[in-house]
């Protein structure tokens, strides 16, 4: 429990660092951010004039907010995140919006009191500190959203082979040494990967999802070692 505790500590530490510049930084870590995220967004079924209740978990600086109400402008949004200046961002970006609330907070102890048409994720449930935390979380979503209502995630995934793990690598080091020298991708990137994130294969996402319940659960986009998949309860 206590590695446990200096783990997300340590997480948090890193996002409140780094809020202030994440949305650049983003663009030169995650290959085709954009487009992931627009098939996060796009996956959610709901015509744009309802009035939803979305929960948006790990909202990091409001990016996935603010494209929610976008779309929906009806949206009641609730924002998570662990770090407070991630927290400080979102409401600086979104504070045109009058329906958003924000909850700091990490998943752990995060205590989901109301139903939603929607939750998503965005690079954030990857931090759970292991696969059966995972599969808790997953179950405190399932339960946490209406009949109908749905859920899906955007997220680093590991690959389903050594061979096609190393590959995803390979792929993400030639994304990011468009940015960042080979020292910096070594020495910086890589060991805070390693040591912040806990990806698992996107077949180990599919199979927890129908085991809590969720039906119609796909794979809507996916790039190597990042992908957006969900379903529906």
């Amino acid at each position: 429990m206590q590695s446990s505790e200096n783990s997300l500590e340590k997480i948090k530490k890193h996002f409140d660092d780094e809020a202030e510049e994440y949305d650049k930084l983003i663009l030169t870590l995650i290959p085709h951010y954009h487009e992931m995220i627009d098939a996060l967004i796009l996956s959610i079924p709901f015509a744009p004039e309802d009035d939803i209740k979305v929960l948006d978990l790990g909202c990091g600086t409001g990016n996935i907010s603010k494209k929610v109400k976008e779309r929906f402008p009806q949206a009641h949004i609730t924002c998570v995140d662990m770090a407070e200046k991630m927290i400080h961002m979102a409401k600086n970006k979104l504070s045109k919006y009058s329906d958003i609330s924000y909850v700091l907070s990490d998943f752990q102890n995060l205590k989901i009191e109301e139903e939603y048409q929607v939750i998503i994720s965005s690079l954030a449930l990857h931090h759970l500190e292991n696969n059966q935390a995972k599969i808790d979380f997953y179950k405190v979503i399932y339960q946490s959203l209406v009949r109908g209502g749905a859920f899906y995630n955007a997220d680093v995934v590991l690959g389903s082979t050594d061979y096609l793990q190393n590959l995803y690598l390979e792929k993400w080091k030639e994304f990011m040494a468009k940015n960042y020298s080979e020292e910096e991708i070594e020495n910086k990137w890589l060991p805070v990967y390693r040591q912040e994130d806990k990806p698992v294969e996107m077949r180990c996402h599919i199979e927890w999802l129908k085991e809590c319940g969720f039906k119609k659960v796909d794979v809507l986009w996916k790039y190597y070692n990042y992908g957006v998949f969900g379903g529906l309860k």
